[in-house]
């Protein structure tokens, strides 16, 4: 019949304005109690009510996906051989992959040689520019630059406030463990350490530094947050002990592995190439 649809649509509209007031009826007096967490229980996934947010006193929390102004990630100041250093190399992939165009990095210089180094010298981002894409923190091969939670940055000078330069955008690796703590595992899984690769690679080679490095990351991996030890005891353990077995990145394989996978990829490259000539 003609118009059944745009009935069924205004029911369901209908239903649902009589079931907020309901449930606020239902929930009667409890509002008013300071003892009840009132808040949690009219956020909540069985909350059907008109619920009013009084903010700034009171704040939804934001989805772990959340996304707003990206921030760099640099080492914890505990970090026996690495306090604060960076894990962004200035190889500027999120500003070209940037869409609009907001991120701007100069690479540092070695004062004795002249040549460049893997850090930046200097790292700016308009956050009136950035339209919060991601596709920076998706981009970075270092994991270096993450999406950060802080939304309430208003303000009313936009030269000193709205352009973040490296001191503002720096944050500890810990911060990115507590804000995403699952995604931060799973970078986790993929990389084959909670350090960074330079880091990682420094340990293998049994360096002074590397020693203590690794102690850190047990360290770190003990003291992980509580979210980030229950998503390790849930995880598959298999793509992760298949990873440190067969050397499923090539940062995670020593020297001998790397000269085995070259002398292979050489050996298929001789083949195709008397395929072809012949």
């Amino acid at each position: 019949m003609y118009g059944t649809g745009l009935a069924k649509g205004l029911m369901l509209t209908l239903r649902h304005f009589i079931d907020s007031f309901v449930d606020d009826l239902r929930y009667g007096l409890r509002k008013y109690s300071h003892a009840t967490d009132n808040f949690g229980l009219r956020q909540g996934t069985a909350a059907k009510g008109v619920v009013t947010v009084q903010y700034p006193d009171e704040k939804v929390a934001v989805p772990e996906r959340f996304r707003f102004v990206p921030f760099l990630i640099v080492e914890d100041e505990d970090h026996p051989s690495r306090s604060g250093k960076d894990w962004c190399t200035s190889c500027g992939i999120c500003a070209k992959v940037c869409p609009p165009q907001c991120i701007w990095i100069v690479r540092g210089n070695d004062p004795d040689t002249g040549r460049p180094v893997p850090e930046p010298e200097a790292f700016f981002i308009d956050i009136d520019i950035c339209m919060n894409c991601g596709y920076c923190a998706e981009y970075c091969p270092f994991d270096a630059i993450k999406m950060d939670h802080d939304y309430e940055l208003a303000s009313y000078d936009r030269t000193s406030h709205h352009i973040h330069d490296k001191e503002k955008l720096s944050k500890p690796a810990s911060y990115w463990r507590d804000i995403a703590p699952t995604r931060a595992y799973e970078e986790m899984l993929v990389r084959g350490t909670w350090e960074h690769k330079d880091a990682a690679k420094e340990a293998r080679r049994g360096s002074a530094g590397g020693g203590s490095s690794s102690r850190a990351q047990e360290t770190r991996a003990e003291a992980a947050p509580a979210p980030v030890a229950a998503a390790a005891e849930t995880a598959p353990s298999a793509p992760a002990a298949s990873a440190s077995a067969e050397g499923a990145t090539p940062w995670s394989e020593d020297d001998a592995k790397r000269e085995e996978r070259r002398r292979k990829a050489l050996e298929r490259k001789a083949k195709r190439a008397a395929r072809s000539g012949g």
